[in-house]
């Protein structure tokens, strides 16, 4: 690996890795190399259009391919164990998109494979890494809203019922709260402190029993959390932490570029970036600072959030 750039490589030339190529070129240490798709005529087309050099018209080319550093996952996650535990055990460093895996047990044996081959892995939370939310963070932690009350945060777009669309395919795992849910599940766990002790949930299911809406109330010792996630509607797609002092609002948290600070009534304090790209840049420049520094974890998606974003969803799905 270069002391000052990571070459990455790509599996998969969906929608998401067209986002993670197009913004990768906004950042400082990280350059995109490979792509691989098991169509070589779509990994040609794309590898084309961001002008990258290697085209595969198969994964386990680009896990050996000896010019690659780290491989971004951008496939649907129920193929997430599979291709990830295979480019680790290739020697690559992995950033898998999220959900990293599609339950708790899938996502146990995904990080021991990366412990044992002494691999980096980490879940593609993008969210946990914008400047927005670290700032929000960050006035939390100066305790500028007072001790936290309430977590409140939805997201949901709507999605015309298909059961052989991916969201929708049962045996793909598909349902809302897998495809959306795990923004708000992710901000939840982000600015909480682990599991509920109490939970609720509504759900409602599409024709073939997959969830398309989930609103959940959850009980924590000191605050409460309220989440929304939806394939029949588009939900506001705001968080709110809400303290004993005021209040931080964060319009479209899940890709947020501004945050604002209120006491009572009054904005007192607000912050905006200044992101060139559309967001990703943030994840991929922390992530390839951690593998130029020979860190085995993110410090901030480490494997215990994965493990804790994972619990919660689980907890949630037995409440269907």
């Amino acid at each position: 690996m270069s002391t000052n750039k990571v070459r990455w490589g790509i599996v998969g030339a969906g929608r998401i890795a067209h986002t993670f190529a197009s913004d990768i070129q906004h950042t400082t240490n990280a350059e995109l190399v490979a792509v691989a798709s098991r169509d070589v005529e779509r990994s040609s087309t794309f590898a084309s259009q961001y002008d990258v050099s290697i085209a595969l018209g198969d994964y386990e080319s680009l896990y050996r391919h000896p010019g690659v550093d780290a491989i971004y996952i951008a496939t649907p996650h129920t193929h997430h164990l599979e291709q990830a535990s295979m480019a680790l055990k290739s020697g690559k460093a992995v950033l898998c998109e999220k959900p990293i895996t599609t339950n708790t047990s899938e996502c146990k044996e995904l990080f021991q494979v990366a412990s044992t081959e002494n691999s980096y892995l980490m879940e593609a939370m993008w969210t946990h890494f914008l400047p927005a939310i670290q700032k929000a963070k960050s006035w939390v932690e100066e305790g500028k809203i007072g001790p936290i009350r309430h977590i409140k945060a939805d997201f949901g777009y709507p999605l015309p019922f298909d059961s052989t669309r991916r969201e929708y395919d049962a045996n793909l795992a598909g349902g809302c709260l897998l495809e959306m849910g795990i923004y708000p599940v992710g901000l939840a766990w982000l600015f909480g402190s682990g599991l509920p002790s109490a939970l609720s949930v509504v759900s409602h299911k599409a024709p073939n029993g997959v969830e398309d809406d989930v609103i959940l109330t959850a009980e924590h010792e000191d605050y409460v959390v309220s989440l929304a996630t939806s394939f029949r509607a588009k939900l506001q797609n705001w968080a709110y932490i809400i303290g004993e002092n005021g209040y931080i609002a964060i319009p479209n948290f899940w890709r947020a570029d501004s945050c604002y600070r209120y006491v009572l009534d009054e904005c007192v304090e607000e912050y905006r970036d200044n992101r060139k790209g559309s967001g990703f840049e943030f994840q991929i420049e922390s992530v390839s600072n951690d593998l130029i520094k020979g860190l085995s974890q993110s410090q901030v998606v480490s494997p215990e959030v994965s493990m804790g974003m994972q619990s919660y969803m689980d907890v949630i799905r037995k409440r269907f």
